[in-house]
């Protein structure tokens, strides 16, 4: 039955990008966007989430995107969308020189948390990646939260200029489905000279967490339309 219900769920969200795509043809969701860089720091927090890239002290570069699900217009809500590039140094246990995260505005407490919810201020938005990781020891969430600066607003043009004065410091967290959050680590993010980004693409299934497996019925859910997202105009 789980796994019938994915794969239906999965052809669902197919259709739907689908049909999206026809009007956006580059991105079908999250179609404007502004490029940041900066850093993660994994502390040594003594914690054991059983996913070796937050256990274990790190630091290294980041690549980021923030974005707006729907695109409305600028003071509306949107779904705040910060999909982060994690580049590993090149002696990390990874699959990959880099892995990817994808984060949504949602609720922080369960089972908010696997809800989206629009946004009118990104510092107030509580981000997680709804679907959860394979860790050693059961499934596990990520997280992320504003540190600062307050008033960080879900505006592209305002968020710009915000970020422009000063960086955009996150707090990195993991829990079980139902558990409490575990502050882990920092996520510090700098506007990017290139501002708006278009070309930069992230993908959590081709590019998985650094010592995290993942869920047949997650995989079943996202890769259809995360391959479909993959093509470019035109093609088949």
């Amino acid at each position: 039955m789980a796994g019938l219900a994915s794969t239906t769920i999965g052809k669902g969200f197919e259709v739907l990008f689908r049909g999206i795509k026809h009007v956006r043809r580059h991105r079908p969701i999250h179609a404007r966007g502004l490029r940041l860089d900066g850093d993660v720091e994994v502390h040594d927090h003594g914690l054991r989430s059983g996913i070796s890239w937050i256990d274990q002290p790190s630091a290294g570069p980041a690549t980021a995107r923030v974005s707006r699900s729907a695109g409305t217009p600028d003071g509306l809500p949107d779904i705040v969308g910060l999909a982060v590039r994690i580049h590993h140094p090149e002696a990390a246990p990874a699959p990959s020189t880099f892995s990817d995260i994808l984060l949504s505005s949602t609720g922080w407490s369960f089972p908010a948390r696997f809800a989206l919810v629009p946004r009118l201020r990104t510092s107030r938005a509580p981000l997680t990646t709804m679907m959860p990781y394979r860790g050693e020891h059961g499934p596990v969430l990520l997280g992320a939260r504003t540190l600062t600066p307050s008033g960080l607003p879900s505006s592209l043009r305002a968020f710009e200029r915000v970020l422009g004065a000063v960086p955009w410091q996150l707090g990195l967290y993991f829990a079980t489905p139902r558990g409490p959050w575990q502050h882990f680590g920092t996520l510090t993010l700098r506007l990017d000279p290139q501002g708006e980004e278009k070309d930069l693409r992230f993908d959590a299934v081709l590019h998985p967490l650094a010592g995290a497996g993942t869920y047949d019925w997650s995989r079943t859910v996202r890769e259809p339309s995360y391959a479909l997202s993959r093509r470019e105009p035109g093609d088949a």
